[in-house]
This record gives C-alpha cells, structure tokens and sequence, in this order.
C-alpha cells in the first residue's frame, strides 16, 4: 500500500517591534548582556499589569491582511499556564478560542522534485490555507553551559511579540514546506514587520505530519516534528520522518501520538514526549487586558496602505518587464534588490529616449529591461554575495547602472568588458563611462579597423579557413577567437562573426 504525506505547520514569526509585547522594554535580545532589557512585567512581579504593543497588534492585522485573512473586530487574549523555568510569571500570555485573524491561504511556487530551484520552468503553483494567526509573548532562553550541572536563564527574549501562524494540513511533502516557509518569509520581510531569519530564532516552526493511505480520507496518527531551526532542517527532518512512519505502517505497526525532536547531528527525529502527557493549559481569559476590538475603519486603513507583496510584484514584474522564471525567482527573493532594480528600470526608460534607435522604443525598451536583469542574476547578485553588502549599501548608483547596461546595448563594450565595469563601479563606484576610458575597454565595431586584423588571422590560419570553405562551422569559433585575442578581447564578436562569413564565402 502507498502513502501521501499530510503536513501541517505551526509558524512563529517574531516580530521587530521596539518594545515588547506587554511592557515597554527594549526588544532586543541579541548581542544583549543577559537580564538587562527586563522589568518587573516580564519578570512576572507581584503587582505588574501588561498593556498591549499597539505596533504589534498593528504588525499582526497587515499579516493577516496579506495572508487574505479575516481580521477580527473583537478578539481577546488568554493566560496558557504550564511550568518551565524560562517562564517566570508560570503562563504565557497568547490567544486561544478568539484570535486577531482567522482564514486565509498562502500561495506558493515549487519546483519539481528534481529541479529544487525556483529558476527551473518545471514548476507548479500549491496554495495551503491558513487556520489562524494570532498574537503572544514569547519566553525567555534557557542557556546549558557544556560540561555544566546547571542551565542559566536570559529572560531578553521573555516578553518579545510573536505572531503564530497556524496552517491546514494542505502541505504535501517535505519540499513544499520548504517552499512555503521561504514564500511566507518573503511576505513578512516585504511587509517590514519581521527579519525572519530562521537561524536566528525570528521564523520558528513546529510541523504536525501523519499519512494518508491511498484512496483513503482517514488521516493516520500524526506526529509533531520541532527543533528544525532552517529551511534545510524542515526538508531533511519531514523526509525522515515521513519515512520513518511509512517503514512502521509497512510492517504493520503503529504510530505514536507523540512530540519528536529533530536532532542534525543524527539525521533523525528523537521522541520527546508523548503527547498523552501532554500539558493541559488550562486556557482562561487574561484579567489584565481588556478584549482588543478594532474598527472597521482601522483595518481599511491598514489594508489601502499595505506594502506590495511578494505575489503582487511578482505578477507586476511578469507583465511589465516581462521576465523569466530564473529571473524572477532571483529578483522577487530579495525585497530591497527588486526596489532597486525598479528604479534602475526607472533610469533606463530615460536612456532609452535619448538613443538614436532603428527600431521601435519600446522594443528597445525589453530588449534593455532583459539585457539588465540578466546582469543582475549573472553578475550582480554574485558579486554582491561575495563581498557580503546588501545592493542598497554598494557603491553603484541605479544612475550609473543603467547608463552601463546603455553602452552594452549600444555595443559600446563587450559583455565580457561589462563585468569587469560592474565590478569596478562595485568596488570604487563611479562613472562607467570614466572607468571604460581609463581602462581601454570600449569595444571596436568599425568594419575598417576590424578589417585588417581579419585578414591577419585569415593569412595566419589557412586550415580552419580551409575548413570552414568545406562546411565546418565549428571552424569559424577558432576564428572569431583569434580576432578577439588579437584584438585584447576589445572586438565586436558579431561583427567579427558577419565580416569573417562575409569575407570568406567570397
């Protein structure tokens, strides 16, 4: 008999509010020393009363909007009472039977099992829906010394607003977790209300998976995976243990109902608890906090001034530049690389007006607009990577960027001179018309001057030009390279390539 895995997420998104949750500490806790951004509400201390983030609360309204749930007029929190040594009040103030949004779904792109990049054309779209999403305050850190009979606490974190983001059991393989968990990092960095950098702590999530027989509608004992702190984590850890359930299932066995870790060093998942002992809450209403009710009007402000999201811009980015999968996949993953892209674009519209054009603007215009993205998948992004600064920080302005991808179009330089100029202006900035000059690099299209380095490498080479005459075309790309090397790589190929095809087939 074979299995579909049914795979459902539990989603933690910290957010990067300046304060905390329920108090008006600093909401750092990183590079922080231990215990400084604390005070009496976060400790628990007798007395203290917790009043509600109002940026937080906004932050938890735009996900909810743009997850296309519904956001709720009057929701509540509540009091989640469990014993854990990094939580000093003894409860965790969360959500449970009235949360801030309910609804809505995430659609996503994933590539086929062998492809695994977003680049491939081999890809479909999945849309999982989204359960609820609703607002809490996190713990502190239980730090365990190496070696040590003892575990310290950092109580920073305690207090720090999360939003948990609770999905239907929509996802069907390891990969399309992966997947949505990137699409759904994408939106809260679009929407500036989270870094979630899962190996930082900011994205967290807890996985519910069980399998479904074929041709079945009953659901199997499902098991909670945690501790997956990447997107390569959530790949491996879920492949684990779908075949882990799947091997006990074909020998006859049952699944525990029960909390597994996912240990790296191991490779596999490692039961925790069993979820029979599992904690009962004991959930009841927070008597200080008064219910949180929200106008319709301030969630329609909310709503018109919501930042474009990732889908939004990649359907943009489709029909006005019309670019492809690869070239999206690269521009849409970066929030601040597609600004910057959008106002190179803005540049090169201007570029466009002033070039004498034999053919129609706005065919330029794509041909210019596909000429750019590719630098940037090519070139640019690498480039960046390497030397580890974010574009919006280089040193090349979208002026000078689009005045570089102007002169290639031209033909003024090569492709190849291209990225020697990228790197220059990533390096020292400037002009690239300055750096071309300095540099000697502008490219020879004149037939004149080519003209006379052909006939050098004709009368140099008489068996590939012998060879070409008889059909082999192979032997024109020897030829082309012996003018380019002539002339330092400075020479127009296709003109090169024209007046060799001409000059022979005389």
């Amino acid at each position: 008999m074979s299995f579909r895995p049914v795979i459902g997420l539990e989603i933690h998104v910290q957010l990067k509010t300046k304060s905390k949750m329920f108090c008006g500490c600093n909401n750092e806790s990183e590079g922080v020393k231990p215990n400084t951004n604390v005070c009496p509400v976060c400790l628990g201390l007798p007395g203290a009363l917790p009043v509600a983030n109002k940026e937080a609360i906004k932050s938890a309204v735009m996900a909810g909007l743009a997850l296309d749930g519904t956001v709720a007029g009057f929701s509540k929190f509540d009091r989640k009472n469990y014993f854990y040594p990094d939580l000093p009040k003894g409860y965790q103030i969360s959500q449970y039977d009235q949360p801030i949004a309910k609804g809505g779904f995430l659609e996503f792109i994933v590539p086929l099992e062998k492809e695994k990049k977003l680049g491939s054309k081999k890809v479909y779209q999945k849309r999982a829906k989204i359960t609820r999403i609703h607002l809490e305050e996190d713990a502190g850190k239980s730090i365990h010394p190496q070696g040590r009979d003892y575990s310290l606490i950092d109580l920073n974190r305690c207090g720090t607003p999360l939003l948990e983001i609770v999905t239907e059991p929509d996802i069907s393989s390891p990969l399309e977790a992966k997947f949505f968990l990137q699409e759904l990092r994408k939106i809260m960095r679009y929407l500036g209300i989270s870094d979630a950098d899962m190996e930082k702590g900011h994205l967290r999530c807890d996985a519910n998976v069980s399998l479904k027989g074929e041709g079945t509608k009953i659901l199997g004992t499902k098991t909670e995976v945690k501790n997956m702190n990447s997107f390569r984590a959530v790949e491996k850890a879920l492949t684990y243990e779908i075949k882990r359930q799947e091997n006990l299932l074909k020998k006859g066995k049952k699944i525990v109902h029960e909390t597994r870790g996912w240990d790296e060093d191991k490779g596999e998942t490692i039961p925790q608890r069993s979820k029979e002992e599992a904690h009962d809450y004991r959930y009841f209403p927070e008597p200080d906090l008064p219910p949180l009710e929200l106008s319709q009007a301030y969630i329609t402000e909310i709503r018109n001034n919501l930042p474009e999201t990732p889908e939004h811009r990649r359907n943009r980015f489709k029909k006005e530049f019309k670019l492809g999968l690869e070239q999206l996949a690269v521009l849409i993953e970066d929030k601040e690389l597609g600004d910057y892209f959008g106002r190179v674009i803005s540049e090169l519209r201007e570029w466009v007006k002033d070039l004498d054009l034999k053919q129609n603007q706005e065919k330029a215009t794509t041909e210019m607009i596909n000429l750019t993205a590719n630098l940037f998948v090519t070139e640019l992004v690498g480039m960046l990577r390497d030397k580890k600064v974010a574009v919006e920080k280089s040193k090349i302005t979208p002026e000078n960027l689009a005045e570089l991808v102007t002169l290639i179009y031209k033909g003024e330089i090569s492709q190849g001179a291209g990225k020697k100029v990228l790197g220059e202006m990533l390096d020292k900035g400037g002009d690239p018309s300055h750096i071309i000059d300095e540099q000697g690099l502008k490219q020879i299209s004149d037939e004149k001057k080519l003209g006379k380095v052909i006939g050098e490498v004709i009368k140099e080479n008489k068996g590939p030009v012998d060879d070409f005459k008889e059909g082999k075309q192979e032997a024109l790309g020897f030829l082309v390279g012996q003018a380019m090397q002539k002339t330092k790589g400075q020479a127009n190929p296709q003109v090169v390539n024209k007046l060799f095809r001409r000059i022979l087939k005389k």
